[in-house]
């Protein structure tokens, strides 16, 4: 087993050397001669160096890149916030007009690479078992960050793809035939893994521009994992306990400040690959000229929504026109191009929707007017009036609306509200001719089924 485990973190150590940008945290120059297993977690360096993979994967490959495969367009062409352009062919023509088989290559890779990060936070939290080379704090803060990193990877498959396998160990024999867990026990792993990351990570932030988790930000996700699971009491404590640091945290008035790399309502974000450059969620949304042709604009719907006098339309959105017809994409992002140095890195992680989880949980709870403070917390930046006198049908309906508007474009907010709060078929039935029920989860990619039979069944309807 420990032969077996060297050829994993050897493998493990050339990757995370070899793929551009995984060392954005340090600088490693590793002699060929200590290119082996062990050598990964007796340097502070070279272990960093395989941590900041998986951000780096995270960024450039999969689930919240900023690019045109991360859930941020999938699940915007998705759901209803935006429209797709183009020719009526390939993957995000699919995902817009609910068309995704379970032979969608694109379910592939997103599936993949997910599990290829969960399998290289295992791979580092198992090299630093019964670690002595480092020093304690080194150590605990590599085991958060991984276990941070492995719920929250799991997290976003299991909303995806509903039961899924939660991948805790390296051996590829036992992996190669692991089962689905259903939604209670995945809760369960989840609160289990971000738990223990926040008894493992520091108060304060190791790094510049917050790009690497502190306690703060593992908490701030916790709160949104268990409100998505319905645990309303867990969600309120958490994420009092993350605003209650205000010497951390600061409430940003400007709609203008909120996105740049630093603000102080910024809980987690990645940084750019390079230092001039900016993220890639502006390169995927910004057009100059329209139609934008194999791009998306904001909908009809979406843009016809905003409440009058909301400047989030102002500021987070921007109109292109020909002339005689305008469209709307996302401006939260606005450096579409390498700067001096990087301006905006990409927000994970923010105040704005903390308040919103407060208010959720609030709101489930019956505390109805703390619900409605954290909401005008939130119309206020947007120069919205407060609301007072709400029952709770409509504290309800504030609460979808500020989500939407507030969130939209970031990660997949919207589709997953709609699904909790159960308007999909709803608000999707008259604007996507296929719609179906069964869209609410996706198929398990065709490929894995074949290769892992454990796996069975599919999910209903593919």
């Amino acid at each position: 087993m420990k032969i077996q485990r060297t050829i994993y973190h050897l493998y493990f150590l050339v990757w995370s050397l070899l793929i551009p940008g995984c060392t954005d945290f340090v600088e490693t120059d590793l002699p060929p001669s200590q290119l082996t297993g062990e050598a990964v977690f007796t340097d502070r360096a070279t272990a960093t160096a395989a941590l900041a993979n998986i951000y780096a994967g995270l960024r450039n490959q999969t689930l919240i890149t900023g690019g045109y495969r991360g859930i941020g367009n999938l699940l915007g062409h998705y759901a209803d916030e935006l429209d797709h352009y183009g020719d009526g062919i390939g993957t995000i023509y699919n995902f817009n007009i609910h068309s995704v088989l379970a032979t969608e290559p694109e379910l592939a890779t997103l599936w993949n690479n997910s599990y290829n990060l969960i399998y290289a936070c295992n791979s580092i939290l198992e090299g630093l078992e019964d670690n002595t080379a480092l020093s304690e704090m080194d150590r605990e803060q590599l085991q958060g960050e991984a276990l941070f990193l492995r719920g929250f990877i799991h997290f976003y498959l299991s909303q995806l793809f509903g039961d899924i396998p939660y991948v805790m160990a390296t051996d590829y024999r036992e992996n190669a035939q692991i089962g689905k867990l259903g939604s209670s026990e995945i809760y369960e792993l989840l609160v289990s893994d971000l738990e223990r990351a926040i008894d493992l990570l520091p108060e304060l932030y190791v790094t510049p521009d917050r790009i690497r988790v502190n306690r703060y930000a593992a908490m701030a996700f916790l709160a949104r994992v268990a409100l998505y699971f319905g645990d309303w009491d867990r969600a309120l404590s958490l994420s009092n306990d993350v605003l209650a640091r205000t010497d951390l945290y600061t409430w940003e008035e400007d709609l203008d400040q909120v996105f740049l790399k630093g603000s102080k309502g910024t809980l987690w974000q990645l940084k750019p690959v390079a230092s001039e450059g900016n993220t890639l969620e502006a390169q995927t949304y910004i057009f100059e000229s329209g139609p934008p042709i194999n791009q998306g604009a904001l909908t009809r719907s979406f843009m016809d929504g905003f409440a009058p006098g909301d400047q989030r339309a102002v500021h987070w959105t921007r109109g292109i026109t020909n002339g005689t017809t305008v469209w709307h994409h996302p401006y939260k992002y606005k450096a579409n191009a390498p700067t001096g140095s990087s301006v905006e890195h990409s927000v994970v992680l923010r105040l704005g929707e903390l308040y919103l989880i407060r208010a959720e949980a609030r709101m489930q709870l019956g505390a109805l007017d703390g619900a409605m403070a954290d909401l005008n917390k939130i119309r206020g930046r947007a120069g919205l009036s407060d609301m007072e006198g709400l029952d709770r049908m409509g504290v309800e309906a504030a609460l979808i609306q500020e989500r939407r508007y507030e969130l939209f474009t970031e990660f997949g907010h919207r589709w997953f509200d709609l699904k909790r709060f159960q308007k999909a078929g709803e608000v999707l039935g008259p604007l996507k001719p296929n719609w179906q029920e069964y869209h609410l989860l996706f198929p398990i990619p065709q490929s894995e089924l074949l290769a892992n039979p454990n796996l069975n069944p599919q999910n209903d309807g593919y």
